[in-house]
């Protein structure tokens, strides 16, 4: 299977993009992964709900620019379902026995994610009802997909 992280912004901390480079390495045996990022929006001080709703459109048309039409679409969204990381392996097993190829997991900017990409996304999924910063998610979802492929291949990985 094609994994897709579509994210937005640069990881400007090394340690996570450490963290990061160490998942691909060890995803590399379970499935073709590839990490695309957006340019993201400055978002001023005190801006209104009217601003941020047209920067979170701004990156979304950026994303969904990267997005083929065949893909299944995961969104990382504070409203979405939370699951076990058995029930996300469980999720990714059966979307490859369904025959999906590819797909693609979204994280959003500091502000979220347009209602654009949310209505084009096929799941939403909340790892908590917390708000985690966006660069350190991309290594807490890489984390999680890599548990799941130890899950479906009976493989040891501690809990």
């Amino acid at each position: 299977m094609k994994i897709t992280l579509v994210t937005v912004g640069k990881i400007k901390e090394s340690y996570l993009a450490d963290a990061i480079e160490e998942y691909k390495k060890r995803l590399g045996r379970y499935c073709k992964l590839e990490i695309l990022q957006v340019a993201d929006e400055k978002t001023p001080d005190n801006a209104s709900a009217l601003l941020e709703e047209q920067i979170k459109d701004k990156e979304g048309e950026r994303i969904l620019a990267l997005i083929r039409a065949e893909a299944y679409v995961v969104a990382l969204a504070i409203e979405g379902m939370m699951l076990t990381s058995e029930g996300l392996a469980e999720k990714i097993g059966r979307l490859g026995v369904d025959g999906v190829s590819h797909l693609v997991f979204i994280i959003g900017g500091s502000l979220g994610l347009s209602r654009n990409v949310l209505s084009r996304a096929d799941y939403q999924l909340s790892f908590s009802k917390m708000t985690f910063p966006h660069q350190m998610m991309r290594v807490i979802l890489l984390e999680q997909i890599y548990r799941s492929y130890r899950i479906l291949n009976h493989e040891p990985y501690h809990k």
